[in-house]
């Protein structure tokens, strides 16, 4: 009898020492602590995770992260970076997904890795034959920075820096996009869904492509679509604009005529600016003259066609109609008015 409770509890303990073994250790606070920084960049969200370990008043370049060799630019598991859409770096292409970042730093040169392992531990397990591509960059001086940091220092509407920073170091990536072809594409996407039944995203499309002048074939396709689900000024102008930056200018005034009568004295105004902004002065003071007949009584109308009448280069009747939108004016516009008025009479 003694025997066998001997070995029963020979057994248990056997089994209770292997269910320590195989569970987890409890979590505590890493030195090396995570953190992530993402940006936007046109319609593009960069997002980089990694683990932030400190200086701690030790040697970093060159003895506790070697020269020449492959560094896991963080520290515990893959720095990765991940692209929300396809992207350039430093002129390379990369397509949206998440990928693992990887340095050899250099005293001169630093080799930046875009890997399609994301998933390591580090780069103790790296392998070349995982390289998405290799590009290569120039590390600048910095100010002291005790924890390695990711940041986006320089941000542009179709490109930004990301740079490594830690201790008096910074090496800095170049990331970029091609910003027109981006935001068509986005809108090319939403008007396969509810946006398609509206005559609104028709014409925004197209207005977006006649605006950055591309892809003008295209978008006299959209603007038609939008003109057959509800004929208005917007889209009508939208078709002129088009057709006047596909040289086809005849058709460009004939369309802006017919929609002239449509439009709101904002809306004809806004046109005349247009057209003063392509240097198309003499068509301008004509849409501002026919502006100023449809609403005789407002003061915008005329200081529009003083504008243009100064631009043109007639003193005289800049002047005239300056000084019939100072009569009209509200008090918060006079003093700007009169100013304008002032320089022309020196």
């Amino acid at each position: 009898m003694k025997n066998s409770v001997a070995l029963w509890l020979c057994g248990a303990a056997l089994c209770f020492s292997s269910a320590l073994h195989a569970q987890q250790n409890l979590t505590q606070p890493r030195a090396s602590q995570a953190a992530s920084v993402s940006q936007r960049i046109g319609l593009l969200d960069v997002t980089v995770n990694y683990s932030s370990p400190g200086v701690n008043k030790r040697t970093i370049w060159g003895s506790l992260v070697p020269y020449d060799q492959v560094w896991r630019c963080g520290a515990n598991e893959n720095t990765t970076v991940t692209f929300s859409r396809d992207a350039m770096v430093e002129g390379k292409f990369i397509a949206a997904g998440t990928y693992g970042l990887h340095m050899i730093p250099g005293k001169e040169q630093w080799m930046v890795i875009f890997s399609t392992d994301k998933d390591a531990w580090g780069s103790f397990a790296y392998n070349k034959n995982n390289d998405l591509f290799r590009v290569s960059v120039t590390p600048v001086e910095t100010t002291f920075h005790e924890w390695l940091t990711y940041e986006f220092p320089d941000r542009q509407a179709d490109h930004a820096t990301l740079s490594l920073k830690w201790e008096k170091l910074e090496v800095p990536i170049r990331i970029s996009i091609n910003l027109k072809e981006q935001v068509l594409e986005n809108m090319k996407t939403e008007l396969t869904g509810l946006a398609q039944f509206s005559w609104q995203g028709w014409n925004q499309i197209a207005n977006y492509c006649a605006a950055n002048n591309i892809h003008l074939h295209e978008a006299l396709g959209w603007v038609d679509r939008s003109i057959n689900q509800n004929k208005n000024y917007n889209n009508l102008m939208t078709k002129s604009l088009v057709l006047r930056q596909m040289g086809r200018i005849d058709e460009a005034k004939q369309l802006a005529k017919e929609a002239m009568p449509l439009g709101t004295e904002q809306q004809v105004n806004t046109y005349g600016y247009q057209l003063m902004g392509l240097g198309q002065v003499d068509e301008a003071l004509s849409v501002f003259q026919d502006n100023v007949k449809k609403n005789p009584k407002s003061w915008n109308v005329y200081d529009s066609l003083a504008e243009a009448y100064g631009n043109k280069g007639d003193k005289a009747n800049a002047i005239k109609n300056y000084k019939k939108a100072l009569e009209m004016a509200p008090e918060n516009q006079k003093a700007r008015i009169q100013g304008i008025l002032d320089d022309l009479q020196k």
